[in-house]
């Protein structure tokens, strides 16, 4: 039980640890829906222009488009991008599966562990088709695909079953879930099996609310995670311009996970940034959106066929 309550707060920390949150910008573009298959998928185009480069920025666990914040997104419109933000599957404004109920973790953690499908309404991978239905949806034809957490588990997968639709990718603190990499560091699970317990545990339920979290959702994306499994094999086939950021003192999902992710995909940057756990504080925030502008602009700048 002790791994499913890291994995469940798996992208809260990220939030939680920012010193100020704000979703105002955000808030000031409408909320819209488009329908993409069978589902309702809630979105945002911040930063909107007609000749702007385009991102879809993908957030992680239990997380909506608000979950952001401010300060990220607004540094990416200020670099010149205009942004695609939307509430995954099961959070949000998008189609929720309440009425699946939720799975009983420690049955389907011991199926996962002895290799045994576990129970999910969907997986990664049907995540990764919503994110490429929603940009048809909004006429974008390619965009660079970023994600964090588990944003990053589907925008890996994005870019390796649509390269069409990917101009570059950017993952952030994530992992291709191979078998080999190694666990959480003793001082994060710790640190996690705390914040998950205690007297303040409502309290901080709500937090995690107030930032655009959905705990009743995050045990059916953990299933999500569980049942599409190692996706190394996959995740080497592709050949979008990558970046991979990690933070350096990140005890949930050791850099090496990272690394990993960057070494399978031919000619990745792989940068480890000081002071950045399995998180997003206020001071790390520029140095992300420097790189990942730096990154995007690279990419603009490169002749179509060479891509």
């Amino acid at each position: 039980m002790r791994s499913l309550i890291l994995l469940i707060i798996f992208l809260s920390v990220p939030c939680l640890a920012k010193a100020e949150y704000s979703r105002a910008y955000l808030d000031s573009y409408p909320l819209e829906t488009a329908r993409v298959g069978e589902l309702d998928i809630a979105y945002r185009i911040v930063g909107p222009g007609t000749d702007k480069p385009k991102a879809v920025v993908i957030m992680g666990l239990g997380g909506s488009n608000v979950a952001w914040g401010d300060a990220l997104i607004s540094g990416l419109t200020n670099g010149g991008y205009e942004i695609l933000i939307l509430d995954n599957r099961d959070t949000g404004g998008s189609t929720r599966f309440d009425d699946w109920g939720q799975p009983l973790l420690w049955w389907q953690l011991l199926k996962y562990r002895f290799g045994f499908s576990v129970n999910a309404p969907y997986t990664l991978n049907d995540m990764a088709a919503d994110i490429a239905g929603l940009m048809g949806q909004v006429d974008y034809e390619e965009a660079h695909i970023i994600g964090a957490s588990m944003g990053g588990m589907i925008a890996q997968i994005v870019a390796a079953q649509y390269p069409d639709k990917t101009r570059s990718l950017i993952s952030i603190m994530s992992t291709t879930n191979a078998p080999h990499l190694p666990p959480p560091s003793a001082e994060a699970e710790m640190n996690l099996r705390n914040l998950a317990t205690g007297d303040a545990k409502e309290g901080r339920e709500q937090s995690l609310r107030d930032r655009g979290f959905y705990p009743e959702s995050m045990r059916r994306h953990l299933m999500a995670i569980f049942k599409t499994g190692d996706r190394s094999r996959e995740t080497a086939t592709i050949s979008a311009p990558t970046l991979v950021l990690h933070g350096a003192d990140d005890g949930l999902v050791p850099p090496e996970h990272g690394q990993h992710t960057a070494e399978l995909i031919r000619g990745a940057d792989f940068l480890l940034i000081d002071g950045m756990a399995h998180n997003m504080p206020e001071k790390i925030i520029p140095i992300l959106v420097r790189e990942m502008t730096d990154h995007m602009d690279h990419v603009e700048t490169l002749p179509v066929v060479s891509r």
